[in-house]
Formats: C-alpha cells, sequence, structure tokens
C-alpha cells in the first residue's frame, strides 16, 4: 500500500516548509520532500545563512588587521579557514535541525529526495541512493524554488568556475577572483574573500552595480566596496571563460570595443538564479513553462493540483 496524504509539498524551503508546517496545523495529513538533504532551502543552506555568517567573520578579520591603526597593538593575525568554515557549517545545521524539529512536532512527514510527478495523484521520491518511493496525494504544492544561472556555453564545477554555492565552500582563499555580474550576492561574496585578502574583480554589463537597487544606494556602495579594494569594470561584457592550468581566463570587452583579459584562480559566475523546475516530470501531468521555466497555468494544471485553494478549504 502506497502512504496517502491530502498535501504533499515538494521543496523545503521557506516557502515550502513554512506552508507544510501550516497545512499539519490545519489538520491536513501533510509530506515535504526535500532534495537537498536538509531542510531550509537555498537561504538557509547555501545563501543567506552562511553568507551573513561569513561577512561577519571576515570584517572581525579584517578588523583585528587594522587595530594597528587604532593604537591597539596585538600579535599576528592568522586566517584558520578551515575553522571559519566549520563555524559557518555549524551556524547551518543548528538551524536546519531546528526546521526538522519543527516537522516532529507539528507531525509533518519528512522525505529526503528529488520528488516528481508519476500522475497527478501520485509522487515519486529518489533518494541519493536511487531508491525510490511512491506516495500518494490529493492536493500538491509545488515549492522548488530557485537554481544558479550560468552564462551560455559554461558549466559550474564548483571548484574554479562557482556559482555562489561554490564560493561559500572554497578550500583556499584565491590569490585573484572575477566576479562576474554586480548584483548583490556576487557583491557580497566579492567583499567576504576581499577581507580575507583575495584580489577581487567585478565585471558588470551595465553601469552601475546592484541595479534593482535606488541609484544613489549603488553609488554610495560602489565608493565602499572600493574602499574595501574591490576592482570594478563597469560596461563590460564577459566574452568567454576558459579553464587552464592556473584556474581560468575571462575575456571581456569594455564599452569602448577594448578587449581585456583576466588570469584568476577563481571566477564566480552571479548573473541571476532561473526556477527549480528540471526534476519535476511536470509534462506527465500536463503543465507547461514559459520562457522562464516558470510553471504556465492550464486546464490540466487547475484541475489537477488546485494549488492557490489549498488554504481556502
Amino acid at each position: 500500500m502506497l502512504d496517502k496524504f491530502q498535501v504533499v509539498v515538494i521543496g523545503g524551503g521557506p516557502g515550502g516548509y513554512v506552508c507544510a508546517i501550516r497545512l499539519a496545523q490545519l489538520g491536513f495529513k501533510t509530506a515535504c520532500i526535500e532534495s537537498r538533504g536538509s531542510l531550509g532551502g537555498t537561504c538557509l543552506n547555501v545563501g543567506c545563512i552562511p553568507s551573513k555568517n561569513l561577512l561577519n567573520i571576515s570584517e572581525n578579520y579584517y578588523k583585528a588587521q587594522n587595530f594597528s591603526k587604532l593604537g591597539i597593538e596585538v600579535g599576528e593575525v592568522k586566517l584558520n579557514l578551515q575553522k571559519m568554515m566549520k563555524n559557518k557549517d555549524k551556524a547551518v545545521t543548528v538551524l536546519t535541525k531546528g526546521v526538522e524539529f519543527l516537522f516532529k512536532k507539528n507531525k509533518v512527514t519528512y522525505f529526503k529526495g528529488i520528488g516528481s510527478f508519476k500522475s497527478g495523484n501520485k509522487i515519486s521520491i529518489l533518494d541519493d541512493q536511487k531508491k525510490e518511493t511512491v506516495i500518494e496525494t490529493e492536493k500538491t504544492v509545488i515549492s522548488t524554488g530557485s537554481v544558479p544561472v550560468s552564462l551560455p556555453g559554461i558549466e559550474f564545477d564548483e571548484k574554479i568556475i562557482v556559482s555562489s554555492t561554490g564560493a561559500l565552500t572554497l578550500e583556499a582563499v584565491p590569490k585573484k577572483m572575477v566576479v562576474v555580474g554586480g548584483g548583490y550576492i556576487g557583491l557580497e561574496m566579492g567583499s567576504v574573500w576581499s577581507r580575507l585578502g583575495t584580489e577581487v574583480h567585478v565585471v558588470e554589463f551595465l553601469e552601475n552595480i546592484t541595479p534593482g537597487m535606488d541609484r544613489e544606494v549603488s553609488m554610495e556602495f560602489m565608493k565602499i566596496l572600493k574602499k574595501q579594494g574591490i576592482n570594478f569594470h563597469m560596461q563590460t561584457k564577459v566574452e568567454g571563460i576558459k579553464k587552464n592550468t592556473n584556474g581560468a581566463e575571462v575575456s571581456t570587452t569594455d564599452k569602448d570595443g577594448k578587449k581585456i583579459d583576466f588570469d584568476c584562480d577563481v571566477v564566480l559566475i552571479s548573473v541571476g538564479r532561473k526556477p527549480n523546475t528540471a526534476d519535476l516530470n511536470l509534462e506527465t501531468i500536463g503543465v507547461e513553462l514559459d520562457k522562464k521555466k516558470e510553471l504556465k497555468l492550464t486546464k490540466n494544471f487547475k484541475q489537477i493540483l488546485k494549488t492557490y485553494m489549498l488554504l481556502e478549504m
């Protein structure tokens, strides 16, 4: 017999786990499926929480290096990157386990694995051992979040060409890093590694960083980052990235047509994110995606999932 649920939530991020807990509190027999192996989504595992942890520690390291300028004489300040990363991982683990506790408290069934549709009311769960479990559900909530976007033809290896996820787990401080994209995520990680001793270059196609922010705020933000030592190359287009024996070479062209190549140890590509819909097997239930790979409401979608009516029942 298959396990049967009234509602299954695919995705255990801030949207998914909160939704699952609330559904359980309202009396629905609820399950949540998460592929990462720990709850909390991008923010808690490889986003806001670990990045802010590293920002805080790197800022303290930077301040400690400059105490003598304030008349505070200390011994040699040394960086223990391995210990710093363990501190970051501990902060993440405490919080993800806290969410798992909330599931137990509210009687939400938690499945670890990749969830996909076998039919409108059957969900397949494939764990990390490739073992499949199939469950039944009356209704389904899709809350799978997003994944980093790379440049066309360039794949993340999370060692030399990294996304924000890989930038949080580097095993050594790079001598030189090129950040492709002047959004807040790339600048945040660039700031961390700059404080730890990396020469950071930001390549941005537009004429200002953080394009979603007020222009005046953006300009003041850039001034702060420049004082920190970050180099900016605005209105510059990345033409290609090639890995080599030393790391990678980033080929660019500026607004005047001048070609500039950057040799670096690590390239952080931070040009945005896209919906995480690849493994859902949506075609099985007649769900279409738009050009951005976002869900597109169809007649079948409304009939089968009824996602938006859950809290009105």
